[in-house]
């Protein structure tokens, strides 16, 4: 039975290592220019120092929760943030872009083993009455890494240059791995098995490859190509894991719970329509609205600030109230901020705009705790690891997805040609266009949503 004392260092060293990886992610974003100047990358090979970590982390983290389950999620989580804090500081004292990259499939692999650990071990150590609230602590510090990492990544790069953001990384990241080494003394392995489906993995991580690289290059024949790759190779996959005796990712945890199936089906919906708000608001604000970057950052904090405020109490509320009635009218909500943003127009009143990410961050907080609280209370004790895995596997590729459906747009409106006044009006229809699939793909995610069921919580 794990202390009162435990639980809180459990719950701090959580969500402080699940600040980091997010906070590093969205900071590196406003870097990208000063590491294009210092190493001298074209456009592909910057856009590899984003892509190549999410990557990694997509592809490792089911993996890495199934280790955990087996040889223990404590272990992981430790081995994770110190290979996240030995990538940190080698991204930081990187000599070529090459280097950078590779520094950044290291964090990838460190993330990957946080991700499948943390809320797997919040989820082992809380009991129900008080787990959702737990979870929505956890939740709500992603969000606020993803919401402060552009505003510390924009000083920190310009005060102290663009090594310093992963720097900071370094002092935190110990003292998460220190708090965990002498404050926890429980060890969480439920599986009672010692085998490892090694070919399966394999697989699994090749079709993940396929598929998302598949989907960066969309609509070209190439892009086809991949995808085409990837979906056969998760047919092999599929037929690969019913025929194994340890499957790293058990297919009737889909087939025969619908919870868990829906859960993570409208977890991914809505990582894909919410995700590329930013990125298309950005452009709106500041190319077609003439606003300075500092001030349309200003304005696109506001969905992230509800966001981390609504997570926390969404999480409580959820451990007295079905799951599935508060994630579902948190994607109603979140649809409703698309329906709103689909119309935006050159004239469109800024209050307008700011009421419509206030709403799509109070739908977006009040969906993601509740929905990770469905999913990792429909499964049994031993499927902790793969389950907190498949949490964040939907949220990489749910960003992924979202930021290929924009640019796949924008190919189609715009062609590849630089942004300048003469394109403005088709920026204009390429955001209302983006918007508008968003919104159809939410009112999916609602179906998806109210589809799971009551949630159960088996033992």
């Amino acid at each position: 039975m794990t202390g009162s004392e435990e639980k809180r260092t459990l719950l701090i060293v959580s969500s402080l290592a699940s600040f980091l990886v997010p906070y590093t992610v969205s900071s590196l974003n406003v870097a990208l220019p000063a590491i294009s100047g210092a190493f001298g990358l074209d456009a592909i090979t910057l856009g590899w120092v984003t892509s190549v970590y999410m990557l990694t982390a997509a592809v490792c983290i089911v993996p890495f929760g199934k280790i955990a389950d087996i040889y223990g999620r404590k272990r992981i989580f430790l081995v994770g943030n110190l290979l996240f804090v030995a990538g940190s500081l080698f991204a930081a004292v990187s000599w070529a872009g090459y280097a950078l990259i590779a520094a950044r499939i290291v964090q990838g692999l460190g993330g990957a083993m946080v991700f499948s650990t943390s809320i797997a071990i919040i989820t082992a150590v809380f009991s129900p009455g008080e787990r959702g609230r737990a979870i929505g602590i956890v939740t709500a510090t992603v969000y606020a890494g993803l919401s402060l990492g552009p505003f510390l990544g924009g000083i920190l790069t310009q005060h102290a240059g663009w090594p310093s953001i992963f720097l900071l990384n370094v002092p935190l990241g110990l003292a998460v791995i220190t708090l965990t080494f002498l404050r926890v003394r429980g060890e969480w392995a439920e599986a009672g098995e010692r085998a490892f489906d090694l070919p399966g993995s394999v697989l699994y991580g090749l079709m993940l490859i396929g598929c998302i690289y598949g989907l960066t290059l969309l609509p070209s024949f190439l892009g086809i190509l991949w995808m085409g790759a990837g979906l056969l190779l998760l047919s092999v996959f599929l037929w690969w894991e019913r025929r194994s005796s340890h499957p790293v990712l058990d297919p009737s945890l889909f087939s025969k719970n619908p919870v868990f199936l829906y859960s993570n089906l409208a977890a991914l919906i809505n990582y894909a329509v919410v995700f590329a708000v930013g990125f298309l608001l950005s452009l709106y604000l500041q190319f077609i609205r003439g606003m300075d970057p500092q001030t349309a950052g200003i304005l696109l904090v506001a969905q992230p600030v509800v966001q981390t405020l609504v997570s926390p109490a969404a999480g409580h509320l959820s451990d007295s109230i079905d799951p599935r009635i508060l994630a579902t009218a948190g994607m109603g909500l979140s649809t409703a901020g698309l329906g709103i943003l689909a119309l935006l127009s050159p004239d469109t009143p800024i209050l307008v705009i700011i009421g419509g990410l206030v709403i799509l961050g109070l739908g977006y907080g009040l969906f993601s705790s509740p929905n990770t609280n469905a999913i990792m209370s429909s499964v049994s004790v031993r499927h902790l690891g793969v389950a907190s895995g498949m949490v964040s596997t939907m949220r990489a590729i749910g960003q992924m997805v979202s930021l290929a459906i924009a640019m796949m747009v924008f190919s189609l409106v715009i062609g590849n040609v630089q942004i300048s006044p003469d394109v403005y009006p088709q920026l204009q229809e390429s955001v209302n266009l983006s918007f508008s699939v968003f919104f159809v793909l939410g009112l999916s995610g609602i179906w998806a949503s109210f589809a799971r069921g009551r949630t159960r919580t088996p033992t």
